[in-house]
């Protein structure tokens, strides 16, 4: 029984090892490949052309934007949906799972029903100047919209586990709602917080079906990366194309091996 054991844990490892081969390694190895076989020179001129600056600089505008606000309401409404019982609280956490089980596409054909220029909306936007679809305000809706459930679905199981004697106990104590929070819970959930964060922005970074929907695709202004990605690649600009794929990638790479950090301080405390 045994050896029978033994060869059902090589081949289950083999097989794991054999899909993330063919799903993930290679993949990348294609990617870093496509980017540098013309050289660093023509890598870096890639990556530095203003279409492409452009492009990073959004992106990393809608993180900014995107990942505090998902942060601070992860932990209000992860706060509310584990230390409190109200009426509408499985509703509350049924919308929260909600973009998990909308197509990114859809959720972006929402927004411009909502928002465009013949939206529910966008008679009143257009006489009063805001303009919410192929601009900034709608890439960071779209994105909030996909990503909303990351930091609080990190935080609800963690709070649910640990309970609520301590906040109980601090406030017994003499210690007022902020305190209790900033001493006591905040310490408690603060890798399960990070790691929601990291999640958060990583799947920020890499939207592409909600943004492309809402951004219009315009070069030098509403690309994001991954949309410019696309972009070079339907212009046969492949070299340029696995550049901010490559770049893309190196983001991703960072963000796994900060998770694995905070893992492994986690399972160190």
């Amino acid at each position: 029984m045994k050896t029978k054991k033994t060869w059902m844990q090589y081949g289950l490892i083999t097989i794991a090892c054999l899909f993330l081969t063919a799903f993930l390694f290679l993949p990348l190895v294609v990617i870093f490949a496509g980017a540098f076989n013309q050289g660093l020179n023509v890598f870096v001129a890639a990556i530095t052309e203003p279409d492409a600056l452009s492009a990073i600089q959004l992106t990393l505008l809608v993180v900014v934007i995107t990942v505090p606000l998902h942060t601070l309401f992860g932990l209000m409404a992860a706060w509310a949906l584990t230390k409190f019982r109200f009426r509408g609280r499985q509703l509350l956490i049924t919308l929260i799972d909600i973009p998990f089980a909308v197509s990114p596409v859809i959720a972006g054909l929402l927004f411009i029903l909502l928002y465009g220029v013949y939206g529910f909306f966008g008679e009143w936007l257009v006489a009063n100047g805001y303009q919410i679809i192929f601009a900034l305000p709608g890439i960071v809706l779209a994105t909030m919209f996909v990503t909303l459930p990351f930091v609080v679905r990190e935080l609800i199981p963690l709070m649910e586990a640990q309970g609520s004697e301590a906040e109980e106990a601090s406030i017994t104590l003499g210690a007022n709602g902020w305190q209790t929070f900033l001493k006591v819970t905040l310490p408690s959930i603060k890798w399960g917080l990070l790691y929601g964060v990291i999640l958060c922005t990583a799947r920020t970074i890499g939207e592409f079906g909600a943004v492309s929907v809402v951004s219009g695709k315009i070069r030098g202004m509403t690309n994001t990366m991954p949309l410019h990605v696309e972009i070079l690649y339907n212009e046969y600009q492949f070299t340029a194309s696995f550049a901010i794929a490559a770049l893309m990638s190196l983001f991703a790479i960072t963000t796994i091996l900060i998770k694995q950090l905070v893992e492994s301080k986690q399972r160190k405390e």
